[in-house]
């Protein structure tokens, strides 16, 4: 199954993923792997992040030698990539992700080895049969050391159950997530379902959201949505809507193409309609936008966000509409703990603002959303 089926006994502490002849078995709930940005903000790993000193969400993902079971077309992690690379070397969402054990992970936040920069930290799950019951191992005992962090999950709908979702609310999980990812049934089908030796299904997802609706209740639980795998702009707007009516918020990610993926070859999210899905998702989510007000064309574009002119103005240059989002931090709900620095674009052309934006910044999404083809590194600036 595994390219590199030895393994090291010696347990190890620490691992950055790197070509070995051997990569060292690693699994939950004994160790986690996390995003590069939480091992810099942890100290774990040397580095600096353009304009951003770090992430405020420790965005740890469950870990296993067989790997994620399932095969979808646009992941990092997807199984039909175990003849190339053991599991722990693979990237993610644009980067790689180290690994640590748990125990060390809990001493350095409970040291403010972070510090104090993490307001959120999420558990990741992935498609495996111990996937679950590790979640909750690593859900009590960051529940019982570090109380003052709330906990994310981000789930797996494939293999649970409504029960299963109810005990993590009663251990503590503060707000549960769904990766829908895709949003239509015909996209979901072709890049995660039967079509690519995938097991999920487009109305397992849904249920698990329902099922979130009522266990966690409203502005406890969100999905994941990813713009550019072949949706309209009305597409996405509708579904944006259907989970705010639930009560849900959306956390929106850009499309590109992961090395490694069935979809590496497929070009990013063209920039215009990455900036005004993002600008409607804002609407929709927190200024009570309604798809029936606003204008498309007919290849489903958004010509009309149904606001008057000023006060479209004024949220646009606010800049928060472009910014990460995500599940929320200390204080302003509109604001992700989960800023995932550079998850979906490199920092010579960010599409998800892991910081504030200044006035400089909003000039440049502007122009982007107006189809002129400009990236938002100044490589003249001084920073």
């Amino acid at each position: 199954m595994n390219a590199r089926p030895e393994s090291v006994a010696t347990p190890v502490n620490f691992y950055h993923p790197r070509d070995l002849a051997r990569t060292p078995e690693m699994r939950s709930p004994e160790y986690v792997q996390m995003s590069t940005a939480a091992a810099i903000t942890l100290g774990l790993v040397h580095g600096n992040m353009h304009r951003t000193a770090c992430t405020h969400c420790l965005n740890l993902l469950v870990t296993y030698p067989e790997g994620c079971r399932a095969n979808c077309s646009y992941c990092g992690l997807a199984r039909h990539r175990e003849e190339e690379s053991a599991y722990a070397d693979r990237n993610f969402i644009r980067v790689d992700w180290p690994t640590a054990r748990y125990d060390e992970v809990i001493d350095r936040v409970r040291n403010r080895g972070d510090q104090g920069a993490f307001q959120r930290m999420c558990i990741s799950m992935i498609t495996h049969p111990d996937s679950g019951d590790d979640t909750i191992t690593l859900l009590d005992r960051w529940v019982a050391d570090v109380p003052e962090v709330p906990v994310s999950i981000l789930s797996n709908p494939t293999t649970m159950r409504y029960a299963e979702i109810e005990d993590l609310r009663d251990r503590g999980a503060d707000i549960f997530t769904v990766a829908l990812d895709a949003v239509t049934p015909e996209i979901f089908e072709q890049t995660r379902g039967k079509t690519v030796d995938s097991p999920h299904r487009w109305d397992r997802y849904w249920r698990a959201l329902e099922w979130a609706a009522e266990i966690f209740g409203p502005e406890k639980f969100g999905a994941h949505l990813i713009c550019g795998m072949g949706e309209t702009e009305r597409d996405m707007m509708e579904v944006c809507e259907r989970i705010r009516d639930m009560g849900g918020h959306n956390h929106m990610f850009a499309f590109f193409p992961e090395r490694g993926s069935r979809m590496e070859d497929r070009a990013p999210v063209p920039r215009d309609h990455w900036r005004r899905v993002q600008l409607g998702r804002f609407l929709v989510d927190f200024v009570g936008a309604r798809v029936a007000d606003m204008r498309f064309d007919a290849d489903g574009r958004i010509v009309d966000f149904g606001l008057d002119r000023r006060e479209l103005d004024a949220v646009i240059d606010s800049g928060q509409p472009f910014r990460t989002s995500g599940c929320p931090g200390r204080g302003d709900d509109t604001v992700s703990a989960c800023n995932r620095p550079y998850g979906d674009s490199s920092p010579a052309d960010i599409f998800s603002f892991p910081f504030a934006l200044n006035d400089k910044d909003v000039d440049v999404v502007r122009r982007q959303m107006a189809g002129e083809p400009v990236g938002t590194f100044d490589f003249d600036a001084d920073d």
